[in-house]
C-alpha cells in the first residue's frame, strides 16, 4: 500500500510500516511539514497515496467522499500519545484488512473502526 504520514504522527511508523511491505512516505521526509492542507492534499493524491493523519480539517466526508481519492484514515484516539498512536496504527494494519481500504474514508478510534467504502453504482 502506498502511504503518507501526516507530520502528527509518529516518524517511527515509516519503518514499521515500511517493514510490514508499504511504500511510505512522511511529511517531514519530504519538507512539507507546516504546508497548507491542500498542499498536502494535493501531494497526497498526486503521488497516489493513502492518507493517515490525525488532522480534523480531513474529517468532512461530505468533502472527503469515498471514492473521490486515494483513502483517508483518520486517527483519533482519547489520549494520543506517540507510542499510543504507533501502536494503534500499527494494529491497525496487523489485525484489519486495511489493504482494502483504498478509496475509502476510514476513523479509528481507541476501540472501533469505521469504514466508508465508496458507493457502488
Amino acid at each position: 500500500m502506498r502511504i503518507k504520514l501526516d507530520e502528527n504522527l509518529p516518524l517511527a511508523l515509516v519503518s514499521e510500516l515500511t517493514t510490514a511491505g508499504h511504500d511510505i512516505q512522511s511529511v517531514p521526509e519530504e519538507g512539507l511539514t507546516g504546508s497548507p492542507d491542500s498542499t498536502l492534499w494535493r501531494a497526497t493524491q498526486a503521488e497516489g497515496r493513502f492518507l493517515i493523519t490525525q488532522d480534523l480539517d480531513f474529517s468532512d466526508i461530505r468533502r472527503f467522499q469515498p471514492g473521490t481519492h486515494h483513502g483517508i484514515l483518520l486517527v483519533r484516539l482519547h489520549n494520543p500519545s506517540r507510542n499510543q498512536l504507533a501502536e494503534r496504527v500499527l494494529s491497525l494494519f496487523r489485525h484489519e484488512q486495511a489493504a482494502q481500504w483504498s478509496g475509502c474514508f476510514v476513523v479509528a478510534t481507541d476501540r472501533k473502526v469505521r469504514v466508508m467504502r465508496p458507493a457502488v453504482p
